[in-house]
Order: C-alpha cells, then sequence, then structure tokens
C-alpha cells in the first residue's frame, strides 16, 4: 500500500512540476519588460505542448543535448552567484545553520509557513530518484557533489547578497541578479533547463506506470521502448497524454508560478515520507540492518520528512489539495484493478478444471490430435486455460504439442536470463513453461520461448498461439461496488490485447471469445 500511495503521488508531483518549473522561466520575461507581462502564460503553454509532443522520440534521442545544456546552466549560476557574493561578502555567513535555526526558535516568522517555503528549494531532489535507473547512483552521486549542489548554494547565496544591496529586488530576485543586456538569453537558458527538469520527471512517469503494470497495479497499457542500449527508456501514450491535459489545465487554472508554488510540495514530502518508511523495510529485510542503527538512520529522515510535510498541510486549501487529488484517483484505479482481477482469479480456481486431471483424462487421450504447436496462456501453470478448455470443446482436438505458458512478475527489477524460464513436461504431448521476469524487463514471449529448446521442448515459428477475448458484464452479484466494477470493465476494455503486450506475431494468434461476470 505504501508503494502504491507513493506511485500515485508521484504522479501527483508530475502534474505540477513541469507546471511550476516553465512557468517560473518564462517569467522572467516579467522583468525585461512590463510590454511582456501577457506573454508568459501563452509561452509556458507552447513550451509544454511542444515538451510533450516529442516524448513519443524517447529520451535518448532529445537527452543527447541535455548534459551540455545542464552544465552551462550550473555555470551559469555558479558564476551569478559568485558575482552578488563579491559585492556583500556577509551572506557567506549564511552558511551556518544557526542562523536558520535562530530565525525559526526566535518566532520572527510563523514556522510552519517559513518550513513550508523552504522546502521548495529541495524537493527537486525527488527528481534525482525518478531518473536513477536511466543514470545510475554513482553517476548521479558524483555530479551533484562536483557541479549541482556547489552551483544551487552559491546562487541563493548570490540571490542573498543581491538582496542585502537591494531589498526591492524581492520580486525576482533570480533574474534581476543579471545584467540587462544577459536577462534575455537567461531566460532562453532558463526554460531549456525547465525543460530538461520537466522531463526528468516525466520519464519518471513512465517508468513508474510501466513498472506498475509489469506489477499488476494497473492494466496493459502500450508501452514503447525507445532504447535498444537502455531497457529503462519506455514511452506511455497513455500517461503522456494524460499528463499533458492535466499539465495544461493546472497552468490555466493557477496563471503562474506563485499561485503553484503552493500546490507544490505536499505530494513530494509525502513521497519522501513514505521512501524513507520503504528504506527502513529494505534495510531490515533485505539488507540485514539491526534494529537500532536503521531505526536511527529512519528516525532522523522521518523527522525532517514529517516537519516539511506537516508544514505543507497548511497549503492544502490554497493548492495543495491538488496533486492529493491526482495521487487519490491513481489510487483508486490501482486498487479497482487488484480488486477485480483478484476476484477473476478466485472465481476461476473456483471453476477451471487441474490441468494434470484433464491431460490424463479418457477424453484428451482419446480426442484426435492434429499437428503443429499449441500455445496456452494463463495465469496459474495448475490449472486448465480458459482458451484451451473453449478451443476443446468447440473443434473437439487438440494439437499434437500442447505449451501452457504462465508469465510471473518477479519482486525485483530484473531476473537473470538463466532463472527465467522453467520448463516441465506433464505427458501426453503437453509442456508447463513457466517465464519469471523483473518489473523492468518487457517480455518477448516467443523469444522467450524459443528458448526452451534447450530443456526439451520445441516452439517453433510456425506455433499457434491461442489467447482469450474477454467480454466483461457487471454480475447481478458482485462482491464489488457497483461505481467499482463499472470502472473495471472500463479499464479491462481499455488495456492492451495480449498479442501485442507479449509481442505475439499477429498472423498465428487464434483469439478465442469469452465472457465473465465481475
Amino acid at each position: 500500500l505504501m508503494g502504491m500511495l507513493g506511485a500515485a503521488l508521484f504522479f501527483g508531483d508530475g502534474v505540477i512540476t513541469p507546471a511550476i518549473s516553465v512557468l517560473g522561466a518564462v517569467e522572467g520575461l516579467h522583468v525585461i519588460s512590463p510590454v511582456l507581462d501577457g506573454v508568459a502564460l501563452p509561452v509556458a503553454l507552447v513550451v509544454l505542448v511542444a515538451l510533450f509532443l516529442m516524448q513519443r522520440r524517447g529520451t535518448a534521442g532529445v537527452g543527447k543535448w541535455f548534459g551540455p545544456v545542464m552544465v552551462i546552466w550550473f555555470s551559469v549560476l555558479a558564476v551569478m552567484g559568485i558575482a552578488g557574493i563579491v559585492h556583500h561578502p556577509d551572506i557567506l555567513r549564511a552558511i551556518n545553520p544557526w542562523h536558520g535555526l535562530s530565525l525559526l526558535l526566535n518566532g520572527h516568522f510563523a514556522p510552519l509557513a517559513l518550513m513550508g517555503a523552504v522546502v521548495l528549494a529541495v524537493t527537486g531532489a525527488e527528481a534525482l530518484y525518478a531518473d536513477m535507473g536511466h543514470f545510475g547512483r554513482d553517476t548521479i552521486r558524483r555530479v551533484w557533489f562536483a557541479l549541482v549542489w556547489p552551483a544551487l548554494i552559491l546562487n541563493y547565496m548570490g540571490q542573498g547578497a543581491l538582496l542585502l544591496g537591494d531589498p526591492e529586488a524581492i520580486r525576482n530576485p533570480f533574474f534581476l541578479m543579471a545584467p540587462d543586456l544577459l536577462r534575455i538569453p537567461l531566460v532562453v537558458l532558463a526554460t531549456m533547463a525547465a525543460v530538461i527538469a520537466s522531463q526528468a520527471v516525466i520519464s519518471g512517469a513512465f517508468s513508474v506506470a510501466a513498472q506498475a503494470v509489469e506489477m499488476g497495479w494497473l492494466p496493459r497499457l502500450k508501452i514503447t521502448h525507445t532504447s535498444a542500449a537502455e531497457a529503462g527508456q519506455v514511452y506511455v501514450s497513455a500517461v503522456n497524454t494524460g499528463l499533458m491535459v492535466a499539465v495544461l489545465a493546472t497552468v490555466l487554472a493557477f496563471q503562474s508560478s506563485a499561485n503553484l508554488a503552493a500546490a507544490y510540495g505536499l505530494a513530494v514530502t509525502a513521497t519522501m515520507g513514505l521512501t524513507t518508511l520503504l528504506w527502513y523495510a529494505v534495510a531490515r529485510r533485505i539488507w540485514g540492518w539491526s534494529l537500532r542503527p536503521a531505526m536511527a538512520l529512519a528516525c532522523l529522515f522521518l523527522f525532517l520528512d514529517l516537519a516539511f510535510f506537516s508544514a505543507n498541510l497548511t497549503k492544502f486549501f490554497d493548492g495543495g489539495w491538488l496533486p492529493v487529488s491526482i495521487a487519490g484517483l491513481i489510487l483508486v484505479l490501482m486498487r479497482t484493478w487488484i480488486r477485480g482481477r483478484g476476484i477473476l482469479a478466485d472465481r476461476r480456481r473456483e471453476t477451471a478444471m487441474p490441468l494434470e486431471s484433464f491431460i490424463y483424462g479418457e477424453r484428451a487421450k482419446e480426442v484426435p490430435r492434429v499437428k503443429g504447436t499449441a500455445v496456452f496462456m494463463t495465469g496459474d501453470p495448475n490449472l486448465v486455460p480458459a482458451a484451451l478448455m473453449q478451443n476443446f470443446k468447440h473443434n473437439g482436438v487438440l494439437h499434437k504439442r500442447v505449451v501452457v505458458v504462465s508469465v510471473f512478475v518477479a519482486n525485483r527489477p530484473r531476473v537473470p536470463l538463466d532463472k527465467q524460464i522453467e520448463v516441465t513436461k506433464l505427458g501426453n504431448g503437453f509442456a508447463r513453461v513457466e517465464i519469471r521476469h523483473g518489473f523492468m524487463q518487457a517480455v518477448d514471449l516467443p523469444a522467450l520461448l524459443a528458448r526452451c529448446a534447450g530443456q526439451g521442448v520445441e516452439v517453433d515459428k510456425e506455433a499457434s498461439y491461442f489467447v482469450s477475448r474477454e467480454e466483461f458484464v457487471r454480475a447481478a452479484k458482485s462482491s464489488m461496488m457497483g461505481w467499482q466494477a463499472m470502472l473495471f470493465i472500463l479499464m479491462r476494455d481499455y488495456q492492451q490485447g495480449p498479442t501485442e503486450f507479449f509481442s505475439l506475431p499477429p498472423d498465428r494468434v487464434i483469439e478465442i471469445g469469452l465472457k465473465e461476470e465481475v
């Protein structure tokens, strides 16, 4: 449940981050000239539409210029900050954390309001985790300490130095740090950096959606792998469309980054807290940490997470409700999908015949056999697949070789090749193949079955794949609430078929209709 809630909150963050990042960047136009006051919003909308339209090309294609742009961006941040610090070196005293603590303790500001504002400076770190699988932990760590962190610290201090000399610059201290002639290039560079920051969250949303599909939390969505070299680079058209509509609606509703700032932070800080709790579970159960060190580190992070989360709760009615509502919707979809699949699985276990009883039954022994190999898919390897039983009843024949395939998702990102396939010969021409893969691995079923030849079961290119084409209706006495049953049926109707999802050859697929009640 914590994993689902964290994933759902991440989608809420995926709507807010592109909106506030791009809006905040193009609002630098206000600083350049008052004449441009009404231009920022339409420019932001155009940039966002272009960003989502280019997603189908994959992050590999558009990412070639991300690295150079970000190096220039953080270098510019550092130079701007240093220029400000030179004019007011007293700002360097701000590196002493006591000043921040005294500000909180002496009551100069409402502590929760201050924490709620400060959180905007740290929430971007969450996007690092979204792209961890794309770049690797060591790469992110090196770039963070060598470039990103020093540049941010210098720039924040430069803005503070500017405010010491000119309190009126509070209206937009970042862009006012730059000389007049450089503000237009700075707006362009800031917009490019905002696009890249948004790309990180969008790519993360694609990855989370793909993993949720593999784990059975969402229906089978069309997932396109956009890179032959990096398995984690995927494009999910349904998620891209949904995010684009939600982001554009959010920009039109809130109009400015200042208004969006109230909506930003609640989902991210909640995700941070959930990450800490899940980290504790991993440390104890998988890494084998003893109780005291795991608890001590978890409590330290939870103290910070809950402080920021409590501060952002005060912004709930000012916009924080938006990412929470999006997360709630995603969570309802996930829970409905899991519950519906569970009900169907329970019903099939009650009504389906055990596979071995069918294989060795008199009817199966005496039935005519036709040449070739038939592949049937089932969620339970011990039961007769519904498509197999329907084909047997209607046609009264079996193929010479019958392969019953079950695909399972392991609770880890990847499964080694030598442990993905388990083959069992059942006799009477039947064989059972169980495939286990990680939630970050796509399934090319014909390619996997071709590897079964080494274990005595040959599935050639001429094999026929029998799949069920299910029609769902609401049962008279359903264990699901009416709206939930209708939502599940809608999700089942929308999901991608097994032919596309498992990369089956379309000219070798036979679909058999079934009617199911939920």
